[in-house]
C-alpha cells in the first residue's frame, strides 16, 4: 500500500542487512549456525517484513521470545527449511502447536519438559527442545537440583523429544561490570553441559552467545549464535564498540564501523507557518519565539514514538538542515523551528531516524536524546507503521 496514505514510514535496507550480516558470519566462522533473533517485532522492523528479507540473504534460523511471535514468523517464511525457536514464553496449551510445526522451544522448567513429553505422546512426533541451564542469571532457567529428575525424564522419554540444543543466557555481557559474572557463568555452563553429555544427554548445539557476548567474549561462541540487537546494524552499547576496535584493530583500520544501520523512519512537512516574534507555539507557554520564525508541522507524535519528552530538544531533518523542535510534542504530530532552512515547504521529506543530505541522526542520538536505550527506541516504533524494503 502507498506511504502516501500513512504519516510516516519505515524503510528497511536489504544491502546494510547483507553487509552486517556477511560482517557478523565471517567473524563467528561458517559452521556457527547464525540465528536472528526477531523478539519485540523484530526490534520494531517488522517480522512480516524482516524475515522474507533475511531468507533472500540466507538466514534460515530465527529466534524468537514467544509462540505469538513464532506464528508471525512462521506466516512470513518463504522458505521451506526455515526454522523457528521460541527462547520465551509459550503456554503448555500451545506446545503440541509447536511441535507438529516443528518449531523448536526452551526447557527452563520441568512442568514445561513433562508437558511437552505428553503432547509429543499424543501427536507421535518428538518435540524440539533446547534445555535452558541456570547458570547465574537467575531469572528463568533449569536449577543444578533438577537436573538429574530432567535426564530420568529425557531418558524414559527419549522417544519423544529431540535435543536441538543446551543453552544459557549471559547477564550483561555488554557491560564491563559484569565481567566476574559472565566469567562464572562460563565456567557454570562448561561443568553443566559437561555433566548432561556425561549422562548421555546429547544435544545438537551448545549455544549460549547473544550479540554482546559474541562480540565481547569470542569463547561464547559455540554453535550457535542468537545475534539481534547488532544484525540491525548497532552495537549492545558504545563500550561494546571500543572494545571490539581496541582487540581487533584490523577490521576497523579505516576508523568505519563494520555495521551499518538497517532501519529508516520518515515523513512528510504537513504545513508551514510564518509565526511573528513573542508568540507560544502549540500547547501552553514551553516555546515562545524569540524573532520572527517559520514553524513546519510534522504528522508525527508521542502515539508514534516520538516522545513527549523530546519537547523542545528533538531533532528531525529538512531538506539536509537539522531542524529543532519548537513546543510541546503532541500526540499526532510535533512543530519544528525551520527559519533557518531555505525554502521548506508541504510535502517535503522529513528524516527522524536517517540520512539525509550530509546529515544524520541515528537511532543511538535519537535515544540519546529521550534518555533510552536504542532497544527500547526500536520496539517503541508502533507495528502500524508501515514498512517497505529499500
Amino acid at each position: 500500500m502507498s506511504n502516501e496514505l500513512y504519516p510516516s514510514w519505515i524503510e528497511l535496507s536489504k544491502q546494510a542487512f547483507e553487509k552486517n550480516i556477511s560482517f557478523l558470519k565471517d567473524y563467528i566462522g561458517k559452521d556457527v549456525v547464525f540465528s536472528s533473533v526477531i523478539k519485540g517485532n523484530a526490534y520494531g522492523h517488522g517480522i512480516g517484513h524482516f524475515v522474507p528479507m533475511a531468507e533472500e540473504c540466507g538466514v534460515r534460523h530465527f529466534s524468537v521470545f514467544s509462540s505469538d511471535e513464532a506464528r508471525q514468523a512462521a506466516r512470513a517464511s518463504t522458505e521451506e527449511d526455515t526454522h523457528i525457536m521460541i527462547m520465551g514464553m509459550i503456554n503448555n496449551g500451545a506446545l503440541g502447536w509447536a511441535i507438529e510445526r516443528n518449531i523448536s522451544f526452551f526447557i527452563f522448567e520441568l512442568d514445561r519438559l513433562k508437558f511437552a513429553v505428553k503432547e509429543a505422546q499424543r501427536i507421535g512426533k518428538p518435540a524440539r527442545i533446547h534445555l535452558h541451564l541456570e547458570t547465574g542469571m537467575n531469572r528463568v532457567g533449569l536449577e543444578k537440583d533438577q537436573f538429574e529428575e530432567a535426564v530420568d525424564i529425557i531418558r524414559n522419554n527419549h522417544k519423544h523429544l529431540q535435543i536441538d540444543g543446551i543453552c544459557t543466557h549471559y547477564a550483561g555481557a555488554e557491560s564491563v561490570g559484569n565481567y566476574v559474572r559472565i566469567q562464572k557463568q562460563i565456567e557454570n555452563f562448561k561443568e553443566y553441559s559437561s555433566w548432561f553429555e556425561d549422562q548421555g544427554i546429547e544435544a545438537r548445539h551448545r549455544h549460549t552467545a547473544c550479540s554482546a557476548s559474541a562480540l565481547n567474549y569470542p569463547e561464547t561462541i559455540m554453535d550457535i549464535v542468537r545475534f539481534g540487537i547488532a544484525q540491525y546494524g548497532f552495537w549492545p552499547n558504545r563500550e561494546t564498540y571500543m572494545n571490539f576496535v581496541k582487540k581487533y584493530p584490523d577490521i576497523n583500520k579505516e576508523h568505519k564501523d563494520p555495521l551499518e544501520r538497517v532501519l529508516s523512519w520518515k515523513s512528510h512537512v504537513m504545513s508551514t507557518k510564518e509565526v511573528p516574534a513573542g508568540e507560544f507555539v502549540g500547547y501552553g507557554n514551553t516555546y515562545l519565539t524569540g524573532r520572527d520564525e517559520t514553524i513546519a508541522t510534522v504528522p508525527i507524535g508521542y502515539s508514534h514514538g516520538f516522545g513527549r519528552n523530546l519537547t523542545n530538544v528533538g531533532i528531525v531533518l529538512i531538506n539536509g538542515k537539522r531542524a529543532p523542535v519548537a513546543g510541546l510534542v503532541n500526540m499526532n504530530l510535533l512543530t519544528v523551528d525551520v527559519t533557518d532552512i531555505p525554502n521548506v515547504k508541504k510535502g517535503d521529506e522529513v528524516v527522524i531516524i536517517g540520512h539525509q543530505g550530509e546529515q544524520e541522526i541515528t537511532v543511538s542520538s535519537f535515544s540519546e536524546m529521550r534518555n533510552n536505550m536504542n532497544y527500547e527506541v526500536l520496539v517503541q516504533i508502533p507495528s502500524r507503521i508501515p514498512r517497505s524494503i529499500v
